[in-house]
């Protein structure tokens, strides 16, 4: 039987693991502090929304580490930026501010086309570029330091910044799901431009995030349940196996409440996606209690 030997062979003499890990290993990389998972509420657009979900979680006396913004930096006046960055200090989490929004700033209509989703939110022309490197040095300059990017070309310009100081050094750069990455190679690749976690396509099954984590050593962010938009598939019952195999990982949690991607959340919403990941955690501590997570403040 022929078992693609030659191809499997040297992706392993390249370093890449020979195929989708069926095996399902444990992970023994961890995140700076020791911890194996974080909790990332995304879709949080505003200050209002943010300060009802961190307040919501704090009566729950539960602890998350990370919060996204994904409408776009271009759609915050200075003040809600600065508003956000403030509530992000006091509770001692990240927020995560949006390039963009990258669909409206260009005149191409195509990526709101069936066939013009396939390409995602790619920035189309060298003033696309531009415009994006513009909304991080603005954030930038309001305190945030943490950034979601859907561009492979633009990651890499972002890193070159930081790198000669165009930015401040301690800047970080998430890839979105909407990049469309859900292979071990793909990450390799987005790790070497300069991402310090990558969000694999949203559907990714076990098997692939475990051979996707042989391949990289950044976190992976991974949706533990999607609007309705992107699926509305719930995985909280995977959630115990995607920290085994996939450490050190983010748990994108609360999008079933939105109906799109870019759902403006309200502060009710914001609630709910408390409650989520309340719900979350339960599955982490009746199935895999051993599991090792940190407190506020570790964000790195």
């Amino acid at each position: 039987m022929n078992n693609m030997k030659a191809s499997r062979d040297f992706l392993q003499k390249i370093g890449m693991p020979p195929g989708d890990a069926y095996d399902l290993p444990t992970s023994t990389k961890r995140f700076p502090d020791g911890a194996q998972y974080r909790f990332e509420v995304p879709g949080i657009q505003g200050p209002a929304a943010m300060k009802a979900l961190l307040e919501q979680v704090d009566a729950y006396g539960l602890t998350i580490h990370r919060v996204t913004q994904t409408k776009g930096i271009m759609l915050l006046i200075d003040e809600e930026i600065a508003d956000m960055v403030a509530l992000a200090e006091k509770h001692g989490v990240e927020l995560v501010l949006s390039v963009g929004p990258r669909a409206t700033t260009d005149t191409s209509a195509s990526v709101n086309t069936p066939e013009g989703q396939r390409m995602g939110y790619r920035l189309r022309g060298q003033e696309q570029i531009v415009r994006a490197m513009e909304d991080i040095r603005r954030a930038a300059t309001l305190g945030c330091r943490s950034f979601l990017v859907y561009d492979e070309g633009n990651l890499w310009v972002l890193n070159e910044m930081r790198r000669h100081g165009e930015i401040p050094a301690d800047c970080r750069f998430k890839v979105s799901a909407h990049a469309g990455h859900g292979n071990p190679c793909s990450g390799k690749v987005l790790e070497s431009l300069g991402a310090d976690s990558i969000n694999p396509v949203r559907d990714i099954q076990l098997q692939m995030l475990a051979s996707l984590r042989q391949a990289i050593d950044i976190p992976i962010d991974v949706h533990t349940e999607n609007p309705a938009s992107t699926g509305g598939f719930i995985r909280h019952y995977e959630v115990p196996e995607m920290i085994r195999v996939a450490a050190p990982i983010y748990l994108k949690t609360g999008g079933s409440v939105a109906k799109t991607h870019s759902w403006d959340t309200t502060e009710a919403d914001a609630r709910q996606r408390a409650k989520q990941v309340r719900l979350v955690r339960r599955m982490i501590d009746q199935y895999y209690s051993e599991a090792v997570a940190v407190g506020k403040g570790s964000v790195a």
